[in-house]
């Protein structure tokens, strides 16, 4: 788990599906089975770009720490669930 900052909430790789955690304007986007990563990252050489760095490294530790405890499988299987047609809510 990665420490927040004031005010945002604690980031726990693969905990949940709601949780995302920025760096700039870096997503990190939590789910049981992956972590999907959108955006970019401009790390400058200035404190901005330290704390900017500090952060990427922590959340990108929080991520390798949760799949080093975990019993992994040699890779995750594909979701075999078809997908489904909704009514479009705006027609």
């Amino acid at each position: 788990m990665t420490k927040p900052k004031d005010g945002e909430p604690a980031f726990e790789p693969f905990a949940d599906a709601a949780a995302v955690r920025t760096v700039g304007a870096l997503a990190f986007e939590n789910g049981p089975d992956t972590i999907a990563l959108h955006g970019s990252l401009d790390i400058t050489r200035d404190k901005a770009g330290l704390a900017q760095a500090r952060a990427l490294k922590a959340t990108v530790d929080a991520v390798v720490a949760a799949l080093e405890a975990a019993d992994l499988p040699a890779e995750v299987a594909e979701s075999t669930t078809a997908p489904t047609v909704v009514k479009n809510p705006f027609a």
